[in-house]
């Protein structure tokens, strides 16, 4: 069944519910076509909610990460950054959504968040929970989602917070080919 169709997740936020964006300009539509052309076929599926924290995640995963995910990419944490969200109870939720997971056999691609530096202490605070968690979990990660992309007036929306269709497209580029390592990584265990 090595061509039977692998189903990948997005559990996140705003940035992969495509905020502002038509539903093709999306993170789960671009992640889906720069997927497109791997054997074998891969389909995303998007379960993000806009201004979602780490705990509604946790909160909805059961409901919103289909029992056929193969891989689920989690990609958490903005909101609670921007609300300034204890680091602790960040990590904690982060942690608990993979086991979660873990407890219905669905692997994890941990996405990470940075806060920007003028949040001082608690940037760097917070910009340690990811590699934590991943080190702790054992689960692969994508240091930064929007690398390359935050604060770029090129790409992000008016609002210089969301990206816009080419900020997703570089998030996209970034994050297909982590995504087929780890997918790669399934088929040979």
């Amino acid at each position: 069944m090595i061509d039977a169709e692998q189903v990948v997740t997005l559990l996140g936020d705003s940035l992969t519910a495509g905020y502002g964006l038509r539903p093709a300009e999306s993170l789960p539509r671009q992640l889906a076509a720069r997927l497109a052309s791997g054997t074998p076929p891969v389909r995303v599926i998007g379960a993000g909610v806009s201004g979602d924290t780490t705990a509604d995640g946790l909160r909805r995963l059961d409901r919103d990460v289909p029992a056929q995910t193969d891989l689920c990419v989690v990609a958490l944490g903005a909101n609670d950054m921007m609300q300034l969200f204890p680091t602790d109870d960040v990590r904690d939720n982060l942690l608990s959504i993979i086991d979660k997971l873990r407890q219905r056999d669905i692997p994890v691609l941990l996405s990470g968040m940075r806060a920007p530096p003028w949040f001082g202490a608690y940037a760097s605070a917070f910009d340690k929970v990811y590699p934590e968690v991943a080190r702790r979990a054992n689960v692969p990660l994508m240091p930064f989602l929007m690398d390359g992309v935050a604060l770029h007036p090129a790409y992000v929306l008016p609002d210089r917070i969301h990206p816009n269709a080419a900020g997703v497209g570089k998030m996209a580029d970034a994050l297909a080919p982590l995504v087929r390592a780890a997918l790669a990584a399934l088929r040979t265990r």
